[in-house]
């Protein structure tokens, strides 16, 4: 371990120690420096690494949607620690919380970092209660809601669930879910949180599911609605005009993404569909910004038996118009990665962290922010 300070499971659960200056309406959290390398090896303890032409040759950033205005990025701090698999991070008050992961040669991290655009730096907040990868994170009246997630390698979930309570930098444990998952989408719409989607146990099949639970703050419940009509995890979701919109995902492995886009209808309960997203993908980040959705990164490819048929890493940047049921494309990233952390904060998309190759084996510390000018 380096460069952190590190808690241990417990540690979450009790006010953090004030390290750093105190900022207007928030609790002093620790600040973190930044990773002097861009990427690291899960599987070679989260030693740095360097990505072989094979690997940088993953990379694909063709879109077939029409051309739209192409917008710039800019490199910002670079994340603490390489991570991937966070799954994916959310805003609050301006800044934006990444939480668990894979990272430092383990999968079952606790990580919790907040960055703050006005500084361009990162800083340590209070970790998990529990370490987990693939956790549905979601920022609602103040509370940052940590729920379920894999303890494996993208497997073996629980049904944990945490708040996190911004100004005093402490977790909680509140009603577990109904149901035990990890890689789902969380969103919060009318004062409740919709959990989306996702995969569950048994270990050796992780299959996806389309549940669809929403969890109530103000009565610590949990409650069903109509499922997603096709059961995937690693999604796009935002909610918007009050309705929600699932983008894209994975049918169990990215050896089967989709580009599927359903929007669900709360007073109906019920699903319908949209046009979808030009690029299939899974693990991609969806944010919104300027009144439409943008997805950008993602996954897919092809592994049998321990041995890669196909790998694609997307850099694609492509938006929806919620008002015209269309999408067009946008300058693609300059770092393609899947599994990223990704918020928009005020006239800027920011993309942090992530997975640089096919699969879990290497993480990023690359931030970068996109912005129309």
């Amino acid at each position: 371990m380096h460069r952190r300070s590190l808690f241990g499971a417990g540690a979450g659960l009790i006010a953090a120690p004030a390290l750093a200056q105190q900022h207007q309406h928030h609790s002093p959290l620790r600040p973190a420096e930044a990773s002097p390398s861009p990427f690291a090896n899960v599987f070679q303890g989260g030693q740095p690494h360097h990505l072989t032409d094979a690997q940088t040759a993953q990379r694909v950033i063709d879109s077939p949607a029409p051309p739209g205005p192409p917008g710039r990025w800019v490199p910002r701090a670079a994340m603490p620690i390489p991570r991937s698999e966070m799954a994916w991070a959310t805003e609050w008050a301006g800044r934006m919380h990444v939480v668990g992961g894979y990272g430092e040669g383990r999968f079952d991290r606790a990580y919790h970092t907040v960055y703050v655009p006005a500084e361009d730096r990162w800083y340590d907040a209070a970790p998990l209660p529990r370490g987990a990868n693939h956790v549905a994170v979601v920022a609602l009246d103040g509370q940052v809601y940590a729920l379920g997630g894999f303890i494996e390698q993208n497997r073996r979930c629980d049904d944990l669930a945490f708040a996190y309570d911004v100004e005093a930098d402490r977790w909680r444990p509140i009603a577990r879910l109904p149901r035990p998952r990890g890689a789902a989408a969380a969103v919060a719409l009318d004062g409740r949180i919709h959990l989306i989607g996702g995969a569950t146990d048994p270990a050796p099949e992780r299959a996806s599911i389309g549940w669809h639970e929403v969890y109530d703050p103000k009565t610590d419940q949990w409650e069903l609605r109509r499922p997603l009509p096709a059961a995937r995890d690693h999604v796009g979701c935002v909610a918007h005009a009050g309705l929600i919109h699932v983008v894209g995902g994975r049918f169990n492995t990215f050896q089967y993404n989709t580009a599927m886009h359903h929007v669900y209808l709360p007073a109906r309960d019920t699903w319908i569909e949209k046009a979808p997203m030009p690029t299939a993908r899974s693990g991609h980040g969806m944010v919104i910004y300027r009144g439409r959705f943008f997805c950008m990164g993602g996954e897919g490819g092809i592994i049998e038996r321990g041995q890669t048929l196909e790998a694609r890493v997307h850099g694609q940047l492509e938006s929806y118009d919620p008002l015209t049921d269309t999408w067009q494309r946008h300058a693609p990233m300059p770092t393609p990665r899947h599994a990223v952390a990704a918020v928009t904060l005020g006239e800027w998309i920011h993309v942090a962290g992530g997975g640089a190759v096919l699969g879990g084996a290497v993480q990023s510390a690359v931030h970068e922010a996109f912005t129309l000018g």
